[in-house]
């Protein structure tokens, strides 16, 4: 079976603008880049929000002028990951040809805050704005805008599995190589925080008022955030970085509830077990699981019913980086992938798991990253509505023989 490589990651996020800066907010606990933000009731939440206006995020004009489009915050998100790893992708595409190169894109919702722009001018003015265009908010606009932007001309997917978008984008992007449509894929995940997400959780009761304190007995939800997160993947390992290999994957859905998971834990526990089956290694073998760790009461329960299924007694290190990055929807499957990517090539540390380390004793797991080895394979665990559950290794890797 092909080899699969991820190249160096493209990404912001409200703890950083690149690899670097999300590495070293990671490992150093910095949760400044989340802000209180108000509803229209009067209460506020914590929300890791980025400001293009300033971050000076540009935005490529590809084939039509697309104003309306290139001034909302999904696209501008998108297009500053892929500039970072613009090298990557003309590499891949002078290597391959556009034809043999795909997109597939994950995203909870990129398509409500076009929505509320433009009803927006509507009530203000009695019109749409003219450049507006329904198109803009279709599930499949932001991964058409990176085809269009590189001129790609292979298949583009968007995968849309809630919370676990991100990382299910990945597993569709290493299918379309194995399959042989594609040789190479640019894939990710991009979600912004607009009005509607934050009422609709809010209206879920998913919404903490203090800083998100997954695993712990104190813990009361999640704080959103919002970026975005691409890599390329390639049978051939970048030349700037160390291989870094995507040497297994497992999916799973419970199909318990519509936004619950399954009280006993079995569906993440599946995802994790069929990801270590696929990559053809023990549970012994992985050194360090990112955790999906939301905070909320029962996500934490079975995710620490499923790690303790996995991995029984011998429970590796790990943390979960969403309460400083926000829970980033869409996006934070391949968020999550960039800092297991990040934790295997840069060494520099594990992520701070940001607590008040007061342990529920009705949970048989609690996460820890100290006095840690480095790792040479990584888990990364993302969890979502609908009981759909994603489980991804990344590993240091020798190239495929030639």
């Amino acid at each position: 079976m092909k080899k699969i490589y991820l190249s160096p990651p493209g990404l912001i996020c409200c703890a950083g603008q690149n690899k670097d800066e999300l590495y070293s907010s990671c490992l150093t606990g910095n949760q400044g880049g989340l802000k209180m933000r108000e509803l229209p009731d009067g209460r506020q939440f914590p929300t890791g929000i980025v400001m293009p206006e300033k971050q000076n995020l540009p935005y490529s004009p590809v084939q039509e002028p697309l104003a309306y489009a290139g001034g909302t915050k999904i696209i501008k998100l998108v297009d500053t990951a892929l500039e970072q790893i613009r090298a990557e992708i003309e590499n891949v595409i002078l290597k391959y040809g556009a034809e043999r190169i795909g997109v597939c894109l994950g995203s909870c919702d990129n398509g409500s805050e076009g929505s509320l722009l433009a009803h927006k001018k509507l009530l203000e003015n009695g019109a749409f704005p003219a450049d507006y265009n329904l198109r803009f908010q279709s599930a499949s606009f932001a991964a058409e805008f990176i085809a269009a932007k590189f001129g790609l001309q292979g298949p583009v997917i968007t995968t849309a599995t809630a919370c676990a978008s991100g990382a299910s984008a990945i597993i569709r992007g290493a299918e379309l190589i194995r399959s042989g449509f594609c040789d190479a894929v640019i894939t990710g995940g991009a979600d912004v925080v607009s009005e509607t997400v934050l009422l609709g959780f809010h209206a879920l009761e998913a919404l903490s008022e203090n800083l998100a304190n997954p695993f712990s007995k104190n813990r009361k939800g999640i704080n959103l955030g919002e970026g975005a997160a691409f890599f390329v993947l390639d049978t051939i390992p970048s030349a700037k970085s160390e291989a870094i290999e995507l040497m297994g994957y497992g999916e799973s859905c419970d199909a318990y509830h519509m936004t619950a998971p399954g009280t006993d834990g079995a569906g993440p526990a599946n995802a994790m077990k069929a990801a270590l089956a696929n990559a053809g290694i023990e549970p012994s073998q992985i050194g360090y699981v990112n955790l999906h760790g939301t905070g909320t009461l029962l996500n934490d329960k079975a995710e620490a019913l499923a790690m303790k299924d996995v991995f029984s007694g011998s429970m590796p290190p790990s943390s979960s980086i969403k309460p400083i990055t926000g829970h980033t929807l869409g996006a934070a499957g391949s968020l999550e992938t960039a800092i297991c990517w990040m934790t295997l090539n840069m060494k520099k540390g594990l992520p701070l798991h940001c607590w008040d380390g007061e342990k529920d004793e009705e949970l048989p797991f609690y996460p820890r990253t100290q006095n840690s080895e480095p790792p040479s394979i990584c888990m990364n665990n993302n969890f979502a509505f609908g009981g759909c559950n994603v489980s991804l290794i990344l590993g240091r890797s020798k190239p495929n023989a030639q």
